[in-house]
């Protein structure tokens, strides 16, 4: 016979239920707690580099000043980087040769539909258009984020389709699910420099769990360059060829 539910069982399940949602988005929020606070910067070990062939570049990859972040497409913070102060940085600093600029999936597990986000934005990589999907999707990210879909692919292939992609390509790419295993290296070299949080930029060697205003990054790019000019400056010459 099965064991039958008694009226105390039945009305402790909502709360156990609460119970729940509570410790999910309690862990989920460790991210942003983290991130959301100015953090100390880390200096990396020396000689650590991220190779220019991994991560979604723009602007000059010898640029003076090279900046990375890793970023989670369905965290809010990342989002309003996203929309409010990269415009200018990419405008101002790397369009102007000032520093390179990369991004890195860090896809973080209490986002339902940040994986989808990330395999959209690399299927549209693959049709030359990656930096237009990541900014419609940042953009968007209230249409597709796991609070307001279950079905996050038809939002995200309307972007490719107002993107002009082809569409059957991209839609195949993203069923296929080929572009995980580039985006778990995003995530695999990320934890191996020791980033858990998003969004954590790597500016020169030095890292910051934070985000940042555009006139803070500035600040940080001036100060990297005049530095690194004083420091050529001073360098002694390179002896003479007999």
């Amino acid at each position: 016979m099965a064991n039958k539910v008694t009226p105390a069982q039945k009305s402790r399940a909502p709360f156990f239920l609460l119970l729940l949602v509570i410790v999910v988005a309690g862990a989920g929020g460790i991210y942003y707690k983290v991130a959301s606070t100015k953090q100390k910067p880390i200096v990396l070990a020396p000689g650590t580099v991220l190779p220019v062939s991994e991560g979604y570049l723009r602007g000059k990859a010898d640029a003076p000043v090279s900046i990375a972040e890793f970023g989670d497409f369905e965290c809010p913070l990342c989002g309003q980087f996203g929309t409010v102060t990269e415009p200018d940085v990419r405008a101002r600093i790397v369009d102007a040769g000032l520093a390179s600029f990369r991004f890195y999936d860090f896809p973080l597990p209490g986002h339902a539909n940040t994986m989808s986000a990330s395999l959209a934005a690399a299927c549209a990589d693959h049709q030359g258009k990656f930096w237009e999907m990541h900014d419609a999707i940042f953009q968007g990210q209230a249409e597709w984020n796991g609070q307001a879909t279950m079905n996050p692919k038809k939002v995200l292939q309307g972007y490719a389709k107002t993107l002009g992609l082809d569409e059957a390509a991209w839609s195949s790419c993203f069923d296929s699910q080929a572009d995980v295993a580039r985006i778990e290296s995003h995530r695999k070299k990320g934890q191996d420099l020791g980033v858990n949080s998003t969004p954590t930029f790597i500016i020169d060697g030095v890292m910051y769990a934070q985000s940042f205003t555009y006139d803070e990054l500035k600040r940080l790019v001036d100060s990297l360059t005049v530095a690194k000019g004083a420091a050529k400056a001073e360098a002694p010459p390179a002896p003479a060829r007999p």
